[in-house]
């Protein structure tokens, strides 16, 4: 049961809560309360001991206990990381500890890290998820600089991780699923409750996760950019997104970039389709796509790979006989099977010279406005 953001990044904690309120009117004396469920820090005990209370009308800590463990486990993955990570875990006195660690020990192989309070445990899959983000965010700055100077980034990546202190992930058009996009939102929320609080305001905002959000949204307005300078104006132009779904091969469309990439082509008058072999027509129009036909393949002129699914691995690039240039936003396509089909092939962070050359200068100027105005113009 997820906490997810609205459209304000607020978190929603309206299912969680239900969930709790309900586990309360059962709820008996001696009972271990886990929550797994990703929330900001300070929700185990602010938020969810308090209902638990109010609707058992016992005492946390004194007649029940209370404690968290956060998920650590990816679609597709689920037993490997269960048996792979340690198990983190916090409670909210040293008694709900040991006996949330008892309960992990009884039923997982892995090894369980203890944490000091539930705020501790809350606080470790904040930082996880925001590492992320904040790594893909430099990524795709590097990206952005290698195409802006003629530069290959994924060959200067491959390089510079080959030192073991750098761990660069990989630039692409952007970042989605339940965990990475939504987050760093928690972190906020967290920091901003405490920001009266803490001696540095400064601080206390995290302004280097904040421009992380910012700089991996915007990537799906610099995508179009990085089209319409091989071909122009998109307006009227129709265009293609392989897969809907946030990652290759999973069934699943949480915060997928596919939504930003269709977005921004919208706001640049594009005709949008998609395609994903794992959806069909009708479950693609239900989620608010336009689904590719037939006779509409004559008619594309740009696509762009948002999903790195297995079955992309064979797609039939010369079908598309009126495609002038193709995207590939996970680096799966080889590029000279697209190129032979007639079709210009670039990724993110080439360093490909544009047929319509912006000049270095001017093309800065436009990556650092797609970036800094949050993927607005």
């Amino acid at each position: 049961m997820p906490v997810i953001i609205d459209a304000q990044h607020e978190p929603d904690f309206t299912p969680l809560d239900e969930a709790t309120r309900a586990i309360g009117t059962g709820l008996q004396p001696g009972t271990l309360i886990i929550y797994e469920t990703t929330v900001p820090v300070g929700t185990t005990t602010s938020r969810m001991a308090p209902l638990l209370e109010q609707t058992s009308q016992l005492k946390a800590g004194q007649d029940f206990y209370v404690a968290f463990s956060p998920e650590r486990v990816s679609s597709g993955h689920i037993f490997r990381d269960l048996h792979n990570y340690p198990k983190i875990v916090g409670g909210m006195n040293e008694q709900a500890t040991a006996m949330a660690a008892a309960f992990y020990r009884s039923v997982l192989d892995a090894s369980i890290m203890m944490m000091a309070s539930n705020e501790e445990a809350e606080f470790v899959k904040l930082i996880e998820t925001t590492y992320r983000d904040v790594n893909i965010a430099l990524a795709n700055e590097f990206a952005h600089y290698a195409d802006v100077h003629g530069l290959n980034v994924s060959r200067a990546i491959e390089a510079a991780n080959t030192q073991p202190y750098s761990h660069i992930h990989t630039p692409g058009v952007g970042v989605g699923g339940h965990c990475i996009p939504v987050y760093p939102y928690f972190l906020f929320a967290g920091a901003e409750d405490r920001h009266n609080q803490t001696y540095d305001s400064e601080l206390s905002m995290l302004l280097l996760p904040h421009f992380a959000r910012r700089i991996n949204d915007a990537m799906a307005e610099y995508a179009i950019h990085r089209i319409e300078t091989i071909i122009g104006p998109l307006a009227g132009q129709s265009v293609l997104i392989l897969g809907v779904a946030y990652r290759g091969d999973v069934r699943e469309v949480a915060f997928t970039s596919a939504k930003l990439l269709q977005n921004a082509l919208i706001n640049h008058e594009a005709m949008v389709y998609v395609d994903d072999p794992l959806f069909s027509a009708e479950e693609l129009h239900s989620l608010g796509y336009t689904p590719l036909a037939p006779e509409v393949r004559g008619e594309i002129r740009a696509v762009i790979l948002q999903a790195d699914h297995q079955a992309y691995r064979s797609f039939d690039a010369s079908q598309f006989t009126r495609c002038r240039v193709l995207l590939d936003g996970r680096g799966t396509f080889d590029r000279e099977q697209i190129e032979a089909a007639g079709i210009r092939y670039i990724s993110i962070g080439d360093g490909a010279r544009e047929q319509f050359d912006l000049g270095e200068s001017d093309g800065q100027a436009a990556l650092t406005s797609v970036v800094w105005n949050g993927g607005k113009q």
